[in-house]
């Protein structure tokens, strides 16, 4: 008896832990990264998923213009992706050609020609998105532009108790080793979906609360994010009006909500 009883108390303090990271007792709650969306995923009724530059802004762009965007992980495969599903594939930002000008930079697709449905590849907002799917519960792509409208949407869904709680997942960057990166534009995006859901009956996780307070700190948020290491690198990069689109805060009304594998207009 003594033998079989300490694995029983092993295996109920490792689902305890796992319990406690999903952060429960809250109606919003907040992580970074793949892991972050994956342990969210398993307890929340909605994830949104954040990556201000670019690829939830470039979704917002995109769906804005009335395409389909078919989230796809950064790789060579997206093309095949593409060809299998009828779509158009987004290239890097410095492979544009006049013939092919769609890509992950959300001002090139401001004026690229519309097309129904794009696979647009990124390592780390559309992999999350991709893989957040397989949960079956709504995702939603939010950036500064439409933080506002996905927090009223998610609350005219009822989203945001203690039963249907939310997920708010900042993408973050990539150290070279392959590491996460906390960004300060992801944390401010997803700071401003939180800000909209501050008032949800199931109240605010602590992990969501901090992330708020970091906006309720920043004076101007636009320029946070120009000169942040992320925003210095696409201006250093020569993509500064990558960042003047990703900064226009609240401009937005669209909500791209991910279903059957594209993100459509809610």
């Amino acid at each position: 008896m003594t033998r079989t009883s300490r694995p029983l108390r092993q295996i109920s303090a490792e689902a305890l832990a796992l319990a406690v990271y999903g952060q429960p007792g809250a109606g919003a709650r907040f992580d970074w990264g793949l892991t972050g969306a994956a342990e969210l995923g398993r307890v929340c009724a909605a994830l949104v998923v954040v990556d201000v530059l670019s690829f939830t802004t470039a979704v917002e762009v995109a769906v804005s213009r009335g395409m389909r965007v078919h989230p796809f992980p950064w790789g060579e495969q997206a093309a095949e992706y593409a060809r299998r599903v009828g779509a158009v594939a987004a290239v890097g930002r410095r492979r544009v050609t006049p013939e092919h000008p769609w890509s992950l930079s959300p001002a090139a697709l401001r004026t690229a020609p519309v097309v129904a449905d794009l696979v647009l590849p990124s390592p780390n907002g559309s992999a999350i998105s991709a893989a957040a799917s397989a949960t079956g519960v709504p995702v939603v792509a939010a950036c500064l532009r439409n933080a506002p409208a996905v927090g009223r949407w998610l609350r005219a869904e009822g989203y945001g108790s203690n039963d249907a709680p939310v997920g708010v997942v900042a993408a973050g960057e990539r150290w070279p080793d392959g590491s996460l990166r906390p960004c300060v534009e992801d944390q401010l995006g997803a700071a401003s979906v939180l800000d909209a859901l501050s008032g949800v009956p199931g109240g605010l996780s602590v992990e969501a609360a901090m992330a708020l307070a970091a906006l309720a700190s920043t004076p101007d948020v636009p320029a946070a994010v120009r000169g942040c290491v992320s925003g210095r690198e696409l201006v250093e990069g020569g993509f500064a009006g990558d960042v003047e689109v990703a900064v226009q805060v609240g401009v937005s009304d669209v909500v791209p909500v991910l279903r059957q594998g594209y993100f459509a207009a809610a």
